[in-house]
């Protein structure tokens, strides 16, 4: 069985929503029966390469909240992610464009050092304030996490694996997906945000159990039985019986929409 996620290397909540969803595999009894699939999600292809502007500031503009707010979501954030050993440095965090380190993650893949050097990219971004757009840093990156430098300057003064990026951004438009993390459970049903461990496993029993069942389509396409269709994500029933909405379920991109789980 296959879950698909899509997520952005520069989205606090991908990184815990990965952790997260790793703790949930380990946790559920079936889980290793299932193949994780990344697929590439930039929430602004539009930024430059590095920006020196404060993450924390960017953000507070482009949801029009004050800065005092997003210091409180950000420490929020923090604990949360040291809940499942993670270290969230939000104040060294670096913006920029990730488009690069999309397409490193695809030549890792080809590589067979997706995992690892996708752990260092996130890791260098998440905790060392290191800047996801500047190659030179990425390099220096990947060649830690087992490539080879040659072969990743070469990549990267080119524009291969740009085609595996937009393609993931285009299935996402098909899906109806503007927000990430989002997860979707053998093609039928989606969990969107870093959500709690538990509803996770939750939806990784609802999906075992319901396997070989057709997803009932939605009423645009996309995907059955969860959240995704034509018309984005809308909120929905979670596999605990409750119903999740706003910025604190955790998902970049619609910072304030609603955040489905699988029924």
């Amino acid at each position: 069985m296959r879950i698909d996620v899509w997520a952005d290397l520069v989205c606090p909540f991908c990184h815990v929503g990965r952790r997260r969803l790793d703790l949930a595999l380990e946790q559920f009894e079936h889980g290793d029966q299932f193949d994780v699939i990344w697929h590439s999600f930039q929430l602004d292809r539009n930024a430059p390469a590095v920006s020196d502007r404060p993450v924390i500031d960017q953000v507070a503009d482009k949801y029009g909240v004050s800065r005092e707010q997003m210091v409180v979501t950000h420490e929020h954030m923090a604990t949360e992610a040291a809940e499942v050993g993670l270290d969230f440095q939000w104040e060294q965090l670096q913006g920029g464009n990730s488009y690069d380190a999309h397409r490193l993650i695809h030549f890792a893949r080809a590589q067979g050092r997706e995992s690892a050097v996708t752990d260092r990219i996130m890791r260098g971004w998440y905790s060392e304030g290191a800047a996801l757009g500047d190659r030179d840093t990425l390099t220096t990156l990947a060649v830690e996490a087992g490539l080879d430098e040659h072969a990743v300057r070469e990549l990267l003064a080119g524009d291969e694996y740009g085609i595996d990026v937009r393609t993931d951004e285009a299935m996402a438009a098909q899906l109806g997906i503007t927000a990430v993390p989002t997860f979707v459970f053998d093609q039928k049903y989606a969990v969107q945000g870093a959500q709690p461990v538990e509803i996770i496993v939750n939806a990784l029993r609802h999906t075992w159990e319901d396997q070989g069942n057709p997803a009932t389509p939605a009423p645009s396409g996309g995907c059955g039985g969860g959240c995704c269709g034509g018309g984005g994500c809308g909120s929905a029933e979670g596999a605990d019986g409750t119903e999740a909405q706003g910025c604190g379920d955790g998902a970049c991109g619609d910072l304030c929409g609603t955040q489905a789980h699988a029924h």
